[in-house]
């Protein structure tokens, strides 16, 4: 699979050999369009028994990695695959090769990919983190976002929360999801991050999921 350029793929969805299906998530992010020498990931959604099938057969270590992930499935059924994929790119130090989501691009009618090669994931039984140095939002099932000083108080974009940002500007930004937002209310955050043209504020590379 390396050397392929990935707009030959079909742009709404990815099968494997044995026609399963995966879903792609959506974006309108147009960033990243094109990654050449890849290996795909796929993590199947099994409509029968609401579980996920990870399949990694044709992962090669010296490639970007493509992780095809059913918009269906949900952060804490895909949240162990991911920590395992992470793992082992962020392990590997003699590449300098990517992970990306794949994503149906609904306004290109074609794909368009999100880099999360640094990212690491977090499994966390709290819902609330002390540190001075950082600030910390959370975003639930439905994808209403939330800071943690005041959640009672509920946005629907990171847009909403710029001026928020701006009076924290000193500190770290963490991102906390609830286990039971998709993979298509993530991207959605993530595709609006990207949007932005500049957040007042850094952006950790932690992420955690809370039950």
């Amino acid at each position: 699979m390396k050397k392929i350029i990935t707009l030959v793929f079909a742009f709404c969805l990815f099968t494997s050999c044995n026609k399963r299906v995966v879903q792609l998530p959506e974006t309108t992010n147009k960033d990243i369009t094109e990654v050449v020498d890849v290996s795909p990931v796929y993590m199947f959604y099994d409509e029968e028994t609401d579980s996920v099938e990870f399949n990694r057969r044709n992962m090669i270590s010296a490639t970007n990695w493509l992780v095809n992930i059913d918009k269906r499935l949900t952060l804490k059924q895909i949240l162990p695959h991911l920590q395992y994929l992470q793992e082992k790119r962020q392990g590997d130090k003699k590449h300098s090769f990517q992970n990306y989501f794949t994503c149906n691009n609904t306004d290109l009618k074609n794909l368009s990919f999100i880099e999360f090669t640094d990212v690491n994931y977090f499994k966390s039984l709290n819902t609330k983190i002390n540190n001075d140095s950082e600030i910390y939002i959370r975003v639930y099932e439905n994808g209403i976002i939330s800071p943690f000083h005041d959640m009672r108080k509920g946005y629907d974009s990171i847009a909403s929360l710029n001026d928020y940002f701006e009076t924290h500007s000193e500190k770290k930004l963490v991102l906390t999801f609830d286990e039971n937002l998709t993979i298509q209310g993530y991207i959605n955050i993530k595709s609006q991050i990207l949007s932005l043209d500049q957040l007042p504020i850094v952006i950790s590379n932690d992420e955690f999921i809370y039950n």
